[in-house]
Formats: structure tokens, C-alpha cells, sequence
């Protein structure tokens, strides 16, 4: 399913996306090495083991992005003209390498744009959900959609 158009959005509306991810030793490894995050639960499998954790902690930063990633094919894929914001980040749970996640999206919020009287705004709640149904990462995100385009007269 493609990203929907502005109009097509109503408060309330929610979607379990279907895409699941288990994440992998690979992902966390390369993400925290792209950006530069040296921090030891994330990479030194021997400090992870002495944390409280017990093992390698997955990168937040991952987490989040996988997060929206998940959710981008039924919510914004095509219509999105870009993102505003995300705000009230939050991650309840760790992850840890080998969970399986899938994402849940709800529009919580709808107005049209003041500036752009072809697109209004969006705000998503994303929640992030691991394989033992415990809530990992959410967050709200607001983002710039297009309003269906208007058919040509002939």
C-alpha cells in the first residue's frame, strides 16, 4: 500500500504495518559505526556482558529509525513533502540483538497548512513493539503530506 494523500487521513485512523524486522548483529554494528557512536554496550560485546544489560544493547538511534522506516510505506511513501518533526521520543524497553519488531502508527493530529494550500500536516504516534508485545521506542511525528491532487476538467 502506498502513502496516503492529506485528505485521505482521519484522526483516529490506525495501522498495524505488516512489515516485521528482526535485528541483526550487522545493523547494530554498522549504524553505530556510520555514526560514530563508540559507545561500549553497543559495540564491545565484552562490556555489554558486565552491564546490567548482560548483553549488547541495540543503538537507540537505530531503534528509532527503524521505527519509521517501518511505518513509511502505509503512511507517507509518495505523498510526503517532508518531515517536520518528532517530538515526545521515548523508549521504554531495550532491544536486543535478534528481537523481532513491528511498527503501529495512529494519526493523532490533523490541520491544514497555513503556508501551502496544497498540503496539510500530520501527526503520527509510532510505536514500536517487539516480539514479547513490550512497547520499545514511540514517538509523535508530524509531517508535511500533499492533498490529492485535483483532476484536470476536460
Amino acid at each position: 500500500m502506498a502513502g496516503k494523500f492529506f485528505d485521505e487521513w482521519q484522526v483516529g485512523d490506525t495501522i498495524e504495518h505488516e512489515i516485521r524486522r528482526t535485528v541483526t548483529e550487522t545493523d547494530n554494528l554498522l549504524f553505530s559505526v556510520m555514526t560514530h557512536n563508540p559507545q561500549p554496550l553497543h559495540i564491545d560485546a565484552e562490556s555489554a556482558k558486565a552491564s546490567e544489560f548482560g548483553q549488547i544493547l541495540v543503538n537507540g538511534t537505530f531503534t528509532f529509525a527503524l521505527m519509521v522506516g517501518l511505518s513509511v510505506g502505509d503512511t507517507t511513501l509518495g505523498t510526503l513533502v517532508a518531515n517536520l518533526g518528532y517530538d515526545k521520543l521515548v523508549m521504554p524497553a531495550p532491544v536486543f540483538i535478534g528481537d523481532t519488531m513491528h511498527a503501529k502508527s495512529e494519526v493523532v493530529d490533523l490541520r491544514t497548512s497555513k503556508s501551502r494550500p496544497d498540503a496539510g500536516i500530520v501527526t503520527f504516534k509510532h510505536e514500536l513493539v517487539n516480539q514479547r508485545n513490550e512497547v520499545v521506542c514511540h514517538c509523535l511525528r508530524s509531517a508535511l503530506l500533499r492533498k490529492r491532487p485535483k483532476s484536470a476538467v476536460w
